[in-house]
C-alpha cells in the first residue's frame, strides 16, 4: 500500500442537466430536514471556523472549517442523519408529514402509544451508532448496534451509555452491515444504515438529507462572512453518503457554477477512488480488514445513491495514507497564532492534512493546477468528528503514533 497521496481527476463528470438528479438534496428538501432538527432542544448551528492565518500560509484566499464536534453534545455530525431518518420513518408509520412531527410531538405519550415498541438496528464504527442510540433513547425506543472488528472500546461504551444493546463483532464493516440486515429481518427490527443496496434506498436517502442540515448551515455562515459560496469543497468519504449529500446540495443550488469538489478517502478503504480510477461509471469494492486509523472511513462498498452523484459531479478523488489524517489532527490542534483551535478526530481531520500537503508539496503540483487552487480560492472543509476516542486522539497528537501501522 502506497504511503503517498494518490489522486485522479474525474473523467466521468457531467453537466448538471445531463447527470443524475439531485432533487433529493434541493433547498426545499434540506430546509425540511433543518426545520426538523431545529425543533430539538439541543439544536444549535455548529460553528464555522475561519483559519485566516493558515490560508495565508498556504497561499489561498480562505479556509473554513465546519466544526461538527459541537453537534448535539455527541462530538460528531452523524446524529443529523440518523435522527432525520428515524423521524421520517415514524412519520410514515403515522401517515403524517415530518413537518407535523416536531421533537416535542415525537416524544409525547400519545405518539408512543400509537407506535408501540420499535427497535432500530445499525452497524457503525462509533459515531453513527451513537447517534441512532441517542435518538432512540430520546424517543423512548430501543436500539441494537453492531461494530466491526477493531472498533474502539471507548466508542462502544459511549453507545451503551445511550441505552443501546451494543457489541463489537469479528467482521469488517461491510460484512457487519450484512449481518445486521439478517438479524433485523429475523427479529423485526428497523435497519437505519447510511449505505444503500438494491431494495434498501429510502432510509439511506433520508439519512443523507439529514446530513444536509450541516451544508445549509455552512453556506449561511459563509454568507454571513461575506463569502457567496465556496470555490472548493474537500469532503471525506467512507461509503460516500455524506459526500453525496454535500455534492448533491451544492450541485442542486449552483448547477454548473457549483464549487469544485474533492472526495477524500483512506487509502485502505478507497472504494470511490478505485471506482474513479476504473472510469466506467460502475462502483468498485474494497475488501479485507481495511486497517486505517480513519475508522469512520473504513468502508469498502459505496452507497449507490452517493456514488451516482459523486460520479457525475465531483471533480477529483484522492486516496490518503494514515499520516495525512494524523497531520491534519496536529495542524488543527496547533493553529497559527490568531487562528482558532479545532479538536478533530482521525476521520474529521484528513481534509485539513491533505490541504496542508496539497498546497505545499511540489509532487502534488499537478493536482493543485487541475483544481485551479490559487490566492482567490475559498475552501470549505468539514470536521466531522471531535476526539470521539480521547485515548487514540492523544496517542496520535501527543505521541505521534499511527495505531494501524505501528509508526
Amino acid at each position: 500500500m502506497s504511503e503517498k497521496i494518490q489522486w485522479i481527476q474525474n473523467k466521468m463528470h457531467k453537466q448538471s442537466r445531463n447527470g443524475v438528479s439531485t432533487e433529493l438534496f434541493s433547498k426545499s428538501e434540506i430546509d425540511k430536514a433543518m426545520n426538523f432538527h431545529r425543533t430539538f432542544p439541543d439544536y444549535q448551528p455548529t460553528p464555522l471556523r475561519e483559519l485566516k492565518k493558515l490560508a495565508k500560509n498556504l497561499g489561498v484566499g480562505g479556509i473554513f472549517v465546519k466544526d461538527e464536534s459541537y453537534r448535539f453534545g455527541l462530538n460528531a455530525f452523524k446524529a443529523l442523519g440518523g435522527s432525520y431518518a428515524i423521524g421520517r420513518y415514524l412519520a410514515q408509520r403515522l401517515n403524517k408529514d415530518i413537518s407535523e412531527l416536531p421533537f416535542d410531538v415525537l416524544i409525547s405519550p400519545e405518539v408512543k402509544e400509537q407506535l408501540g415498541d420499535i427497535t432500530f438496528a445499525t452497524t457503525t464504527d462509533g459515531n453513527h451508532g451513537r447517534g441512532i442510540a441517542w435518538t432512540a433513547r430520546q424517543l423512548g425506543q430501543k436500539s441494537v448496534v453492531y461494530m466491526p472488528k477493531g472498533s474502539s472500546q471507548y466508542r462502544l461504551e459511549k453507545i451503551r451509555e445511550e441505552g443501546a444493546e451494543a457489541s463489537i463483532t469479528d467482521l469488517n464493516y461491510d460484512d457487519a452491515v450484512r449481518m445486521t440486515a439478517v438479524e433485523a429481518e429475523k427479529n423485526g427490527w428497523v435497519v437505519v444504515q447510511d449505505t444503500s443496496w438494491e431494495g434498501y434506498e429510502e432510509i439511506p436517502s433520508w439519512i443523507m438529507q439529514g446530513y444536509g442540515t450541516m451544508s445549509a448551515e455552512a453556506l449561511e455562515e459563509l454568507n454571513d462572512l461575506g463569502v457567496e459560496k465556496p470555490t472548493h469543497i474537500f469532503v471525506q468519504a467512507g461509503v460516500g453518503a455524506l459526500a453525496g449529500s454535500i455534492q448533491g446540495y451544492f450541485t442542486s443550488l449552483f448547477k454548473e457554477d457549483r464549487p469544485k469538489t474533492v472526495i477524500v478517502e483512506a487509502n485502505k478503504a478507497d472504494c470511490l477512488y478505485k471506482s474513479a480510477l476504473a472510469g466506467d461509471g460502475k462502483p468498485r469494492i474494497v475488501s479485507g480488514d481495511m486497517s486505517t486509523i480513519m475508522a469512520g472511513l473504513a468502508c469498502g462498498e459505496p452507497n449507490l445513491i452517493g456514488w451516482n452523484i459523486l460520479r457525475d459531479y465531483s471533480d477529483m478523488f484522492i486516496s490518503c495514507p494514515d499520516w495525512v489524517a494524523a497531520k491534519g489532527m496536529r495542524v488543527l490542534a496547533n493553529p497559527l497564532f490568531g487562528d482558532p483551535k479545532v479538536i478533530s478526530g482521525e476521520s474529521g481531520a484528513v481534509t485539513a492534512g491533505l490541504l496542508s500537503s496539497l498546497l505545499k508539496d511540489e509532487a502534488l503540483q499537478g493536482a493543485r493546477e487541475a483544481l485551479e487552487l490559487n490566492e482567490k480560492s475559498q475552501i470549505l472543509i468539514f470536521n466531522t468528528e471531535g476526539n470521539t476516542d480521547p485515548f487514540k486522539y492523544r496517542s496520535i497528537v501527543w505521541d505521534g503514533e499511527l495505531p494501524s501501522t505501528g509508526r
